[in-house]
């Protein structure tokens, strides 16, 4: 007898892919590092425009988003003396979605 239910996706047969996505949720999971993403959706934002929405000094979602970067979840780009940041992958659009969906609807 199988004691993995068929249901179960292939994720729990791969470790890369386990590591991955365990490396990945542990970058999104503070708080304001998920407020952020919120914030971002699927546009192109400036760190002070991250800090009005947020609420925070701007050192500290600096050091937020110095985070989601190293770990490849946002890209960035400097134009004259701002920083812009876009989530670098659709997959994460997808999972905060799936998130919000989840905790954010009524039961």
């Amino acid at each position: 007898m199988n004691p993995v239910p068929d249901m179960i996706p292939d994720l729990l047969t791969k470790e890369e892919d386990i590591e991955r996505a365990s490396h990945f949720l542990k970058a999104m999971a503070h708080p304001l590092r998920l407020k952020i993403l919120c914030i971002l959706g699927n546009q192109e934002v400036s760190v002070q425009e991250i800090v009005d929405h947020v609420g925070t000094s701007q050192s500290n979602i600096s050091q937020h988003l110095a985070v989601l970067r190293d770990k490849n979840i946002l890209t960035s780009r400097k134009s004259a003396n701002r920083v812009y940041y876009r989530v670098s992958d659709a997959r994460t659009l997808r999972l905060v979605g799936m998130m919000q969906e989840v905790f954010c609807r009524p039961l």
